[in-house]
């Protein structure tokens, strides 16, 4: 039998959160050192629970821990710092980025470049701005899964992207150079949003628009298929309000 581990006052946020039996809660964690953890935070529905404000989504904690396995047992909790403070498009964006984290990176796997871009999206969020720190997220993330896009050369013959290009965005691959209607249906965008993507800026609304679709295609490919939970909401969400609602382009997924 594998020995019990403790863990002390590790920095972490709560990705996902729902009941356990009578009282407690099973969570999702995203840890500085050991990445996504399972754990299970014993009597923390209970009114007597000091936890239980405290183990929400987008705090920053100190999280203590013991056990074996996949499913840890939650010991302590302290705030590491303020809650942020997410409301509508923002609070959206953030469920769907701890959405990204729960699906696409497996347990116990630190993924350290992605400890830095979860803190600044959220924080962005935070502060009113979404799509811009959305991309840049997606784009971070596919990085760390080793997924990275190729935003530098074209893939039929090695040249420099060129900013007045017109590409079609290949997969798992790259971007080739398409002159007239030459594209064969995949995703066509301009080579100064590439370029942009690459820098982390963008021109304008267009620019933007071409890259949350890139990127979702992207990572839908490593998905498995399978629809996010916060993407349903913001469409189901629209639906309910009409074709009137004034829904921003930073808001969509």
């Amino acid at each position: 039998m594998s020995a019990s581990h403790q863990r002390l006052l590790e920095p972490g946020w709560i990705l996902h959160r729902r009941p356990y039996r009578d009282s407690s809660l099973l969570l999702e964690l995203w840890t500085e050192t050991h990445g996504r953890v399972g754990a299970v935070a014993r009597g923390a529905r209970g009114g007597r629970s000091r936890n239980r404000a405290l183990l929400q989504p987008f705090v920053p904690l100190r999280l203590s821990m013991s056990g074996r396995g996949e499913l840890m047992t939650l010991t302590g909790a302290e705030a590491d710092g303020h809650a942020l403070v997410l409301a509508g498009d923002a609070l959206l964006a953030g469920f769907y980025v701890n959405e990204l984290i729960v699906r696409l990176l497996v347990r116990d796997d630190p993924a350290p470049a992605l400890w830095v871009p979860y803190r600044e999206v959220l924080e962005a969020l935070a502060g009113g701005q979404v799509a811009v720190p959305l991309r840049r997220f997606e784009l971070a993330l596919l990085e760390a899964l080793g997924y990275g896009l190729n935003l530098e050369h074209d893939i039929v013959d090695g040249a420099l992207l060129e900013p007045q290009g017109r590409y079609e965005y290949v997969l798992e691959a790259g971007p080739r150079r398409i002159e007239g209607d030459a594209a064969s249906g995949g995703i066509t965008v301009d080579g100064s949003t590439l370029i942009g993507l690459r820098e982390g800026r963008f021109a304008d609304r267009a620019a933007l628009h071409a890259a949350r679709r890139l990127l979702g295609a992207s990572l839908d490919l490593y998905l498995g298929g399978r629809p996010l939970r916060s993407r349903e909401v913001l469409h189901a969400m629209r639906r309910f309000a009409g074709p009137g609602t004034n829904t921003r382009e930073g808001g969509e997924r």
